[in-house]
């Protein structure tokens, strides 16, 4: 079993590629995949994972059409992640675009995925996070 966490600053270079930081992939292994993420960011899965989401979405009634449609909606997001001989990977112009990455980006562990979110969102989405009193409420809300 394995956990992604914590947060690291990265850039894209020129082309448009990225490395995933060295604690990162050491548990991610070679094979792995970006999809649509939630709240702007893309989700960065380890193949077990991405089998195991895939089957629990095959599992969804053919008459649920709104289950149906965020199935088809996240399933045809997803998309394996090529390494080339430098260990970096090309980020899908798709995803470039509906994660609104230019060039200042965010890569965070968030347990059994890895997110890759633009600087400017993650500041938005993390901007209260200096309040002490936010935090807790976010904690507790997990109910831990």
């Amino acid at each position: 079993m394995f956990f992604f966490t914590g947060e690291y600053n990265h850039q894209l270079d020129g082309k448009n590629r990225i490395r995933i930081p060295a604690k990162l992939k050491k548990e991610l292994g070679d094979r792995y995949f970006f999809a649509k993420g939630t709240d702007g960011c893309i989700f960065v899965f380890h193949e077990e994972t991405v089998n195991a989401l895939l089957e629990e979405i095959s599992q969804i009634k053919i008459s649920d059409e709104e289950k149906q449609k965020g199935a088809r909606k996240f399933s045809k997001s997803i998309i394996l992640a090529e390494e080339d001989s430098q260990g970096r990977v090309t980020l899908p112009g798709n995803l470039k675009k509906f994660a609104k990455i230019e060039k200042d980006i965010k890569i965070c562990g968030s347990g059994k995925r890895i997110e890759i979110w633009a600087k400017s969102v993650y500041d938005e989405y993390f901007g209260d996070e200096d309040d002490d009193a936010s935090y807790d409420e976010n904690i507790k809300a997990l109910g831990i």
